[in-house]
């Protein structure tokens, strides 16, 4: 499978740990100069933000997807290579999915975990393989990493052969992951 776009969830704040914000950067950066599409929720703060104007300033093309209510509260980006409105969450999320190759999660809040764990369900109901990735920037997703672990020890995670998330703890992984899937 080529890899030619890659949903990334993410944060609409910076979060408290400078190192969310630059590995944000780093991402967009990354696959903007890879000539990886960057689909994302929209947004011009946070995360959000530098991942899309990193991209951007690295020549990539970066596709946000937004619901209309969230266009003010998150500041819609303006100077995208292209924004869709939609009219909800639902409907941001299909599209979204539709329009990726791949999905990365980097730290965020609950709608990023919302997200992250809906793409994975699909996974583990076999709707898709794409590849899911989950930047571990200083240790930020290890609770999630362990309480999966334990679902699987509790034999909750029946279908885990098609559940296979790849946990990384730098950007430079992420290029060599889609670039072999």
């Amino acid at each position: 499978m080529t890899i030619s776009s890659v949903c990334i969830y993410c944060g609409s704040g910076p979060g408290s740990d400078p190192a969310y914000v630059d590995a944000a950067t780093e991402l967009g950066a990354a696959l903007g100069q890879a000539g990886v599409g960057l689909v994302y929720g929209g947004g011009s703060t946070g995360l959000m933000g530098a991942a899309a104007d990193a991209a951007l300033a690295a020549g990539g093309t970066v596709t946000g997807i937004i619901p209309q209510f969230l266009v003010d509260r998150e500041k819609g980006h303006t100077g995208l290579t292209e924004l869709i409105v939609t009219r909800d969450m639902h409907e941001r999320k299909w599209e979204m999915f539709n329009r990726a190759d791949a999905f990365i999660a980097l730290p965020g809040g609950i709608g990023t975990l919302e997200e992250l764990i809906e793409v994975m369900t699909w996974a583990q109901l076999g709707r898709h393989s794409k590849p899911i990735i989950i930047v571990n920037t200083n240790g930020f997703w290890n609770h999630l990493l362990a309480l999966l672990e334990h679902m699987s020890t509790a034999d909750f995670l029946h279908s885990q052969h098609q559940l296979r998330p790849t946990f990384v703890s730098d950007i430079p992984e992420i290029l060599s992951i889609i670039s072999n899937s």
